[in-house]
């Protein structure tokens, strides 16, 4: 990995888990919802393949790197109050979802979704199962912070069909969870690990941040080995953005402990190697998965897919999204939930939808999502294949966007021919960049938008 290379395309980007980005969507009006609410019940006039998101926002204390739609408290109890407001917007969206559409995949994220006692997991298992249509083939994730789980939550989690699970690390050094406010020994983490394979969970993951304070790159490669120790099947390591303007907690963090640019990227540049030297395939951005694993075939085959969630195997099902921010995709629309815990409630309390934004996306928009969507997970682009799905002439349509590809080209970060791109080894670190060249909204505005370094 070229360091250089690296400094040069490190600038602010979105990380396209959506085409649009959420940075276009709208508060959505009356009107809006109204027509979102027809819309559903056309588009859902014959069974489709759903995914489901369940948004935990509860942490019992506050990490201050996080950038999560968090509420930070200690009163479990208030779990019930809110599985009581997710079992009313069960109930508004299962009434517009057709009765025999399959559940494919099911994600419980946060916060902390295991902030949840287990009898309240039961719970939430519960409402789900007795809405929606779950198979023994059904994806079912969660995110879980090691420092509050128990083995009870995890029977809880494997009794509703729980069957993959995410954990959160970030760091092993002492020093540096000091600093980041989140003290978690790494024998809590290899202690929950085994519990979770014990219970038949053996596929894991385990998310790392580098550029946090106090760390170095002999630090960062030491937690690299400890968490390698455990064999996850996946592993995310995500670098770490300093935004305080939008993340008030992060003004906790001592910027002065924070390691310097080329410090933070020769971190990242480490990880890629030692990594990819242990076993594991570099899927692009910033994943990892082994070989032989789903989203390695995923990516051979050509059916690695990007959703709100990161990157998946699972092509092409609707995603309702439930509690306070989330945000689904279905169709031609996207919509967010009130980010305000307050808010959301109010609006279910008096029968309303709790959407706050929505976007509608055009003919426009879909082709570009494909072909950004092509860039992230397929690692290049078939101009054929795009120009007789939409009925266009690829290198006339995109001719702008074209033109912006020379330096990636110059810089062996990607290959063209006269009917595709082919984006290199190197180039799956820039795969933002690349996809940024084909973002009308980024390139049309010279409006500054907060967005995470690229790389």
């Amino acid at each position: 990995m070229d360091l250089e290379l690296i400094k040069k395309y490190n600038v602010q980007g979105p990380r396209y888990t959506s085409y649009p980005t959420a940075v276009q969507f709208s508060e959505a009006s009356e009107q809006d919802i109204t027509n979102l609410h027809n819309y559903l019940l056309e588009h859902n006039s014959k069974p489709r393949r759903i995914s489901l998101y369940f948004h935990i926002p509860f942490c019992f204390s506050l990490c201050w790197y996080c950038g999560c739609t968090k509420v930070i408290t200690k009163d479990t109890d208030r779990g019930d109050a809110y599985l009581a407001y997710l079992e009313k917007e069960m109930d508004q969206k299962s009434e517009l979802i057709h009765p025999d559409s399959e559940v494919v995949q099911v994600h419980f994220g946060g916060g902390t979704p295991t902030f949840l006692r287990p009898d309240q997991i039961q719970k939430l298992g519960e409402l789900i199962h007795n809405r929606f249509n779950l198979t023994e083939e059904t994806e079912f994730g969660v995110e879980i912070d090691p420092r509050r789980c128990t083995q009870e939550h995890i029977k809880a989690l494997v009794d509703i069909g729980c069957n993959r699970a995410s954990l959160g690390v970030q760091d092993t050094n002492e020093e540096v969870q000091q600093a980041i406010h989140r003290i978690q020994p790494f024998e809590q983490t290899r202690e929950v690990a085994g519990w979770l394979r014990d219970a038949g969970i053996n596929s894991i993951n385990f998310d790392l941040i580098y550029g946090l304070p106090k760390q170095s790159l002999d630090t960062f490669r030491q937690t690299m080995d400890d968490v390698l120790t455990l064999s996850p099947d996946r592993m995310a390591v995500y670098s770490y953005a300093h935004i305080p303007s939008l993340m008030p907690a992060q003004k906790l963090l001592n910027v002065e402990d924070m390691p310097s640019t080329d410090e933070k990227l020769g971190m990242l540049k480490s990880s890629i190697e030692h990594l990819t030297g242990n076993g594991y395939r570099f899927i692009g951005m910033d994943h990892f998965s082994r070989e032989g694993e789903e989203l390695t075939k995923a990516m051979d085959n050509g059916t690695l897919q990007r959703n709100f969630q990161g990157y998946s195997t699972l092509a092409g099902a609707d995603l309702y999204a439930f509690g306070m921010s989330g945000i689904s995709n279905v169709g031609s629309w996207y919509w967010q939930n009130e980010k305000d815990l307050a808010k959301y409630y109010e609006q279910l309390d008096a029968g309303e939808s709790p959407v706050f934004k929505s976007y509608t996306l055009t003919e426009d928009d879909f082709i570009r999502q494909d072909v950004i969507m092509s860039i992230m997970c397929q690692m290049g682009i078939d101009y054929n294949e795009i120009a007789d799905k939409w009925g266009i002439n690829f290198s006339n349509y995109f001719s702008d966007d074209l033109a912006r590809l020379d330096e990636f080209q110059n810089d062996g970060l990607i290959i063209r021919t006269n009917n595709n791109i082919h984006i290199t080894e190197h180039g799956r670190l820039f795969l933002r960049n690349i996809a940024m060249c084909f973002d009308y909204y980024l390139n049309a505005s010279k409006a500054a938008h907060n967005f995470s370094k690229t790389v």
